[in-house]
């Protein structure tokens, strides 16, 4: 018998997930190749800290 056993650190990874939906370019796989993928993530999270870090200024 299995039961549901939730993750510990699981929402961090979910909720950044949903900031990412944000960026359309990363919704859909529209990347041919794996490393501009990987950047457009490091620019959408980039642009994420960045609006955060001065929406309090």
């Amino acid at each position: 018998q299995h039961t549901f056993v939730p993750l510990p650190r699981r929402w961090v990874v979910e909720r950044s997930f949903g900031w990412m939906v944000q960026w359309r370019r990363l919704v859909r796989d529209y990347e041919g190749r794996i490393d501009v993928s990987c950047e457009m993530i490091y620019v959408a999270m980039g642009s994420l800290l960045l609006k955060r870090l001065f929406e309090n200024e």
